[in-house]
This record gives structure tokens, sequence and C-alpha cells, in this order.
């Protein structure tokens, strides 16, 4: 009798789940590091949100790479509209050219924006130290940029990580330790979710500001490409009627969207380097016949790996995650976009919104149809390395809930704050390492050898069967 217990149905049921979760989930490394769970607000009077001296004077400035030779280079005056003018010249000149640009202004709910300042300088020479300057009389500000160099196979390029930055004392950290890592990235790939203003009362716009000059002792002297999060939706129908989706944000960042024929400025596409960047819009419609769709379904195969070996995918809510906090919110993505990825084998395609870091190996799970069953990711060497670097010091703290045990997929993860640094070396090779805020910028907690997956011969894809 007791031999016949021990096969009975239910037991033997359970000994099959146990087994198969066993295989599903010999997965990698789980730092032991766990951050405080909250991080709080530096206060409005920190030297970080000083407003500049003289009536008037340009705040907020940032710049963001133009397609090619060009640099757009964003501004706000608190008062009236003041100058449009850009002056700027190459480190070895004498001679000032001058650029102009436009101003918009936005309103939500109680708050009226300042005048923010859109410039485009376009022709500049490549790989060139340029010095610029915005503003009149005695509140002139000066500033520097790099441009990069030519595109083109064999150029080595480093990229800054960066996501769900908010403005509290951790991302204090997390931005001067970018500041001061070795490696010096010369753009920063900022992943979504920038100031947190709709978490405070009446989605206070005021925190765009004070969040603007934050970010300004670093975005005026190198690009950030930008990527929208659901903290940039602001769509606030019920209480405040602003039914315009990402106002405050879009009137803020421009980018070069129409260069790479998108509609939208939420998706588009950038060269730098070797690279070939492409940012996507976790937030906005991406189903089969809606414009990001049809966008990205034409971008892909324009993409030369000859001459932009590296592609990279930027979005803010990630689609392989081993992290309760936000768990399968991008689920409806994968299945839409993820046979893309491995067809044209994107390289890695970062991603925030969990606000940790994790690292995945090169999987897919793409082999699903209605009869197969085969709804497991294996491991795919067509596949994207699937990052996320949400982890940049906003106020909500780390997310410290992972799935147990760890999937298989999941090589790295750690509920702690930091920044990324990826580091293309030439057309075969790249270095990735995250930086872990308690570590110094210059401690690895994680690091990984990137082998190109274009120029790997022996990618191998699992595609479903028909």
């Amino acid at each position: 009798m007791a031999l016949l217990k021990v096969f009975d149905p239910c037991a033997i049921c359970l000994l099959c789940l146990v087994l198969s979760a066993s295989e599903l989930c010999n997965g990698g490394i789980t730092g032991n590091f766990l951050r405080k769970e909250y991080s709080p607000d530096m206060p409005l009077d920190s030297d970080v949100f000083q407003v500049p001296p003289g009536y008037n004077a340009p705040q907020q400035i940032a710049g963001f790479l133009n397609h090619d030779r060009g640099v757009i280079i964003s501004w706000i005056t608190p008062d009236e509209p003041g100058s449009d003018t850009v002056l700027y010249w190459s480190e070895n000149s004498k001679h000032k050219n001058r650029a102009e640009g436009i101003f918009v202004r936005y309103k939500f709910f109680n708050y009226t924006s300042g005048y923010i300042h859109h410039c485009t300088i376009k022709n500049l020479e490549y790989n060139t130290k340029y010095m610029y300057e915005i503003g009149i009389g005695y509140t002139i500000r000066r500033f520097w940029f790099k441009t990069p160099p030519r595109t083109g196979p064999a150029v080595p390029y480093t990229f800054g990580l960066i996501g769900d930055l908010g403005q509290t004392h951790d991302s204090n950290v997390t931005l001067t330790y970018y500041e001061s890592n070795p490696e010096k990235g010369k753009t920063v790939l900022f992943l979504g979710d920038l100031s947190y203003s709709n978490d405070y009362p009446f989605h206070d716009n005021t925190r765009w500001d004070t969040w603007g000059r934050f970010l300004e002792r670093n975005a005026a002297y190198q690009p950030w490409i930008w990527t929208a999060g659901n903290h940039e939706l602001d769509f606030v129908l019920n209480l405040y009627e602003e039914t315009t989706p990402f106002k405050p944000y879009m009137h803020r960042y421009y980018v070069p969207y129409a260069s790479s024929h998108s509609t939208s400025p939420l998706w588009y596409s950038i060269k730098r380097g070797s690279a070939y960047l492409i940012v996507l819009s976790s937030y906005s419609a991406y189903g089969k016949s809606t414009p990001q769709y049809k966008w990205l379904r034409d971008e892909l195969p324009k993409v030369d790996r000859s001459t932009t070996p590296w592609l990279i995918v930027l979005m803010h809510c990630p689609i392989y995650t081993s992290n309760w906090h936000h768990f399968m919110e991008g689920e409806t993505m994968r299945v839409v976009f993820e046979s893309w990825f491995v067809k044209y084998k994107v390289d890695v395609v970062f991603s925030g919104h969990v606000h940790a870091y994790e690292r995945s190996k090169r999987i897919s799970n793409i082999a699903y149809n209605i009869m197969n069953g085969m709804c497991t990711p294996v491991d795919d060497q067509s596949a994207p390395v699937y990052i996320t670097i949400g982890d940049g010091g906003n106020h909500d703290g780390p997310a410290i809930g992972m799935v147990e045990p760890q999937p298989s997929f999941s090589a790295y993860r750690e509920a702690s704050f930091g920044h990324g640094i990826f580091d293309i070396k030439s057309r075969t090779h790249a270095y990735f390492s995250w930086h872990r805020n308690q570590d110094g910028y210059a401690v690895e907690a994680d690091s990984f050898w990137f082998h190109n997956s274009y120029w790997n011969p022996l990618g191998k894809s699992f595609v479903a069967q028909y």
C-alpha cells in the first residue's frame, strides 16, 4: 500500500511540475547587494537645482546629436523669449558662426512653461570640439560639445546608459559616478522616465524645470538620446482634462525623427560611430498597421551592417525580466517585435522601467504557434542580449522582488542603483559594464563581452514551422 501511495496521480503531477521548473530555472547570478527601499528627493534649495544668475538667463541647456553632422541645442528662458541665437566656433578658430532657432511654450493644468528654445546647427566637422554661447549681455553662458567621428564599420564609440533617473540623492550619485567613469561615455542613451513630475501633486511641472537644471551639468556638454517612458505620458483626463500624451516631454526634448522618416518623435533612428540606434515607444500603439509598426518594419531592412555593424534597440519597458515589478508588461511588444529582432540580428536591447539591473543570455521565444506548444525561451545566437537598466535613482527605490528561482534566461540581476557603459571596440567586439553606485565609479559589478551578431558565422535561430 505504501508503494501505491507513491504513485498517487497528484503526487506524480507535482513531481512533473518540479522537474519542469528545474529545467526552466537553471539561471545565472543574483547579486546579493540590496539597496535601501526608499530614496528621498534632493531639497529644492540644493546647488544642483540653482537658477543661473541674471534676469532671464538661459537654463536647462541640453544637446542632442542630429543626423550626420548636426546638433540640436535646447534651453529655456523663464521670463521672456530672449534670443533664439546660438553662436558657435571650433576650438581652434576665432570666427564665430551663428545659428537661429525657434521657441515653443505649453500649458499643463495650472502651469505655464518658460520659453523653450531649440536650435539646430548643421554642417559641423566630424570629431571636433566646438564652443557655443547662448544668452544676451550679462546673461551669456558658454559651453562646449564634441561632434562624433564619421560613421564607419571600424569606428570605436562609447555610450553611457542611464534609466529612470528622477531627482533624488541617489540620482545625483548615479550622474556623478557616470561623469567620473574613466571609460568616458561620449553620448548617453537614456532609457525613459526622466523627471517623475507626474508623481508630484497636480503633475507639478516645475519639477521638469528642476530636473532640467540638475541635468544641465552633463547634458550641455554631451548629447543625450531620449526614450519616452510611462512617467512622460502625462495623460490626465478625469482630473485635469490633459488629453495630449507626452505634452511636456515632447515640448522640452526635440529629436530628429523626421530624418529617419518617422511620423513621431517617440520612435526614430540615428547613427553614431559604428552603431545604428533604434528608439521605440512602449506606450504608443505598435500593433500591426499602426504607424510605429510600419516604421520599424520598413526601418530594419535599411540598416547596412557593413557600415554600421552594431544594431542597438532602446525601449522603456523590458520584454524580458525576472523581476515581479512590472512583470510581463512588455509581453505584447515581445510578441509583435521579437521575431524581427532575431531576423535582423539585433545585438542588444536596452530597457528601463524595472528599478533594478538585469542582463539576459542570448535567447528567443519565437518558435510558438497555436499547435506546437513551443513557448519557452531558448538559447539563440541570432537573438539580442536584453539588458534592463532602470536603476538611475528614482524616488520609488529599487525593485527588490525577484522571481525565484532565477529563470534560465537571466544571466545576472541585482536590485541596486547604477549606470552602464557600452564600449564599442571594433566591428566584431564591444564591452559592456554595469557600475553599482555603492562600489564607486571604477568597480564593475557585472560585465560582458559582446560578439557582434551579424558577423558571427555560428548564429543560429529557432523559428516556428507552419
